[in-house]
């Protein structure tokens, strides 16, 4: 059957399994050399404690003023704007928030926080760029799925070496709310075709939903992980909310990939197989 056929609950079911947790580090301070290395064959590394209660606390009530007044960030409503009459039905709307690193203090301190920039630096072995900042808001009761896909599969992130994502939970990122998922190790598959399905994603049929692990994480905890890892985050039906922030950075040596390079490595236009 078709997933398009299917139902969010059905797709949440068939898309993602739920009984293989990643066990996270407990701080920046156990990234040590051998995790960094494991790093480059798993394609990810996880761990609580990067940012401090008041780190989130502050980033949260950040996102929430952009909400209201967003400064020159911009944001993404899953209704337009006319319908939206009261705070919390902005709130409950809102999916994403984007480019505020330039016009917001406090989250520009996260996109250069020491201990994400000093992680990143070692994986590359090189300093890193900050090339994309957004906030990603899953609501209670129904927020979206996102489908399996590569990071690098997207416009802003087509860079000659492979990018890291930070994925950092200012809600604890749970089993029922819409943590990440992760495809271990499948970034070494290299580039993969992503369709227009129901985003811009990995056909579905070509993710092995069978290595699917989850990483849970508390409050500022964060996901570093490579730029062509297959990973997505399944709909929220729990009552808890799920906020995350997303920062992308690449190695300062890299260079933006041209649009004929960008389609012989992410779309199906040289075999002209469907998904």
């Amino acid at each position: 059957m078709l997933m398009m056929e299917l139902s969010a609950e059905e797709i949440n079911k068939v898309m993602y399994q739920y009984d293989k947790l990643h066990v996270s580090l407990n701080g920046v301070n156990e990234i040590s050399d051998a995790i960094v290395r494991n790093y480059k064959q798993l394609g990810f590394i996880s761990s609580n404690h990067i940012l401090n209660d008041d780190e989130v606390r502050n980033s949260i009530d950040s996102i929430m003023q952009l909400t209201m007044d967003a400064k020159g960030a911009r944001l993404q409503f899953s209704k337009t704007e006319s319908e939206l009459q009261t705070i919390e039905e902005r709130e409950l709307a809102l999916r994403k928030v984007y480019e505020f690193v330039a016009v917001d203090e406090q989250l520009r301190s996260i996109a250069y926080h020491p201990s994400i920039i000093g992680t990143i630096s070692r994986i590359f072995g090189e300093d890193p760029k900050l090339v994309q900042d957004m906030a990603l808001l899953k609501p209670p009761h129904g927020g979206g799925e996102k489908p399996w896909h590569q990071d690098m599969a997207y416009g802003p992130l087509t860079y000659s070496k492979a990018v890291i994502g930070v994925w950092i939970a200012l809600d604890e990122a749970t089993v029922d709310n819409g943590c990440m998922h992760v495809i271990p190790q499948s970034h070494q598959e290299g580039a993969t075709p992503h369709y227009a399905v129901r985003d811009w994603q990995l056909c579905d049929s070509q993710v092995p939903v069978e290595k699917d692990i989850l990483v849970p994480l508390k409050p500022g905890g964060a996901l570093f992980f490579h730029g062509l890892l297959y990973h997505g985050t399944p709909s929220n039906f729990s009552s808890m909310r799920r906020r995350a922030l997303q920062f992308h950075y690449a190695p300062a040596s890299a260079e933006r990939l041209g649009p004929k390079e960008y389609k012989r490595m992410f779309t199906n236009d040289l075999t002209g197989a469907e998904c």
